[in-house]
């Protein structure tokens, strides 16, 4: 990447995952990274309280996610909490292998517009479920209810739409990654109209 420009990957989410993401964001800071690509890409997902703690790096206070379901017990919207350890211009990268938590991450960064989103449509996994266990040690999933971003677009069977598609595969090389090419191309152009916004 760039100097300007950090480039933050996350493989999946797990309960590591909100204090290796925050120990990234302090060394962007240490390097005056002004910018941020943050590449989801192929991320199956994870863990929700994990995405949700990620989304919250970026978001100052607001709405990440909501559960919906039949019943009212099921029903719960997750909020940022004031403040944000990274108010950079940044871009978001999805694709067709992005899922669950990672399609959290992204829905909610684009719908409060703190991230543009480039790439491919994602996955579009979005359910909880819950199990039920039945006669002669069988069971039963049974969907309970489904994750919806800000703006109330329901994830499962839908996906994340990206602001900007750009077809391509995950590489890591900013030489022959088409996708990740555009991303940083977008925050330099951000960069541009802001230039007084730097890592924390």
């Amino acid at each position: 990447m760039t100097n300007d420009i950090a480039y933050i990957r996350i493989k999946h989410f797990t309960q590591k995952t909100a204090e290796e993401m925050l120990s990234a964001l302090k060394v962007a800071g240490e390097t005056k990274a002004r910018g941020l690509v943050l590449d989801l890409r192929n991320n199956p997902g994870g863990l929700l309280d994990a995405s949700v703690a990620v989304a919250d790096y970026f978001l100052d206070g607001g709405e990440i996610v909501s559960i919906r379901g039949r019943v009212d017990k099921a029903n719960e919207i997750f909020t940022a909490k004031p403040g944000t350890a990274f108010d950079g211009p940044m871009a978001v990268l999805i694709n067709e292998g992005s899922a669950s938590a990672s399609e959290i991450v992204a829905g909610a960064l684009k719908d409060r517009e703190r991230a543009v989103l480039v790439g491919e449509k994602s996955f579009g996994k979005g359910s909880v479920q819950t199990l039920f266990r039945l006669p002669g040690g069988s069971g039963l999933f049974v969907t309970i209810a489904k994750y919806y971003t800000p703006s109330g677009v329901m994830i499962d069977g839908v996906g994340v739409e990206p602001d900007i598609v750009v077809e391509g595969k995950y590489t890591g090389k900013l030489d022959d990654d088409e996708q990740l090419k555009r991303a940083t191309k977008e925050v330099e152009a951000l960069l541009v109209k802001v230039p007084d916004k730097v890592a924390k």
